[in-house]
């Protein structure tokens, strides 16, 4: 049992996603949400924490509070970086990270101030390994991107601890796709 999941993954740029309207959003959600399912139910998770930050991390937010309809004791956890991490976003991006913040059961700020240091972010991903018990990122090994930091500690971890790393991989999301294509039913 693995009580406290820690989620990240790739920014929207790194997957070539710039709007809330390309194509395969849908898809990658949906795709996010089914793994996230399969976790909760297979180790009985019972927190998901995430930093917010845009991508994976709030998609993956986006979903926790769509499954506490289905599993109400789902908690979500967001521990942002610093103060006013949304500032520079754009609206959408914004707004959504303003809904999760809004809905998060806990939520809290790791440096208690606003950015002002590359060292705030290595902290953040430190600290949210530290304080799970396993770890969801969505990631290719073959393409180089911001999860690659976060795995650093996780796979520091998981070599002198139980700590498994999960991984949903774009051959997952490829499935997801066909699976949707044959029964449209993402919804």
């Amino acid at each position: 049992m693995y009580e406290v999941l820690a989620v990240t993954g790739y920014k929207p740029h790194e997957l070539g996603i710039f709007n809330e309207k390309h194509n395969h959003l849908p898809f990658l959600k949906f795709a996010i949400k089914k793994k996230l399912k399969t976790l909760i139910e297979e180790f009985d998770i019972k927190w998901v924490i995430t930093s917010g930050q845009p991508g994976v991390e709030l998609w993956a937010a986006e979903a926790v509070l769509q499954l506490k309809v289905e599993y109400p004791t789902i908690q979500l956890a967001t521990l942002s970086p610093f103060y006013e991490q949304e500032e520079k976003w754009g609206d959408p991006i914004k707004d959504l990270y303003l809904k999760i913040w809004n809905n998060s059961d806990y939520k809290d700020y790791i440096t208690k101030r606003k950015y002002d240091d590359p060292s705030q972010l290595r902290l953040k991903n430190q600290f949210i390994i530290e304080k799970s018990n396993a770890f969801l990122v969505l990631f290719d090994e073959y393409t180089e991107g911001s999860p690659t930091y976060y795995l650093t500690y996780a796979r520091k971890k998981a070599e002198v601890s139980n700590y498994p790393i999960f991984y949903l991989t774009p051959e997952e999301i490829d499935d997801v796709i066909r699976e949707v294509e044959e029964n449209d039913s993402y919804h």
